[in-house]
């Protein structure tokens, strides 16, 4: 779970990124990585990155719904 904390800020900007793609190709149908990364390799080592992120903060997302951060005062 530390690993997951420590790189929770890595993880949350790149499901930004990743929001903000399907944004635009909802509003625009312009696929922002594929135009920076191409449709090969490098683009699908983005999406897998991505995919990765998401899974990453589920545990997060489950704490969250489940109410178990509040139980602990903050900063204890």
């Amino acid at each position: 779970m530390d690993v997951i904390r420590r790189f929770e800020p890595l993880w949350l900007a790149l499901i930004i990124i990743g929001a903000l793609n399907w944004l635009a190709v909802g509003l625009f149908d312009t696929n922002v990585v594929a135009e920076v990364f191409g449709s090969g390799t490098a683009a699908d080592v983005f999406y897998v990155l991505v995919g990765l992120a998401g899974l990453m903060l589920v545990p997060r997302l489950l704490e969250a719904f489940s109410g178990a951060g509040r139980a602990r005062p903050h900063g204890a």
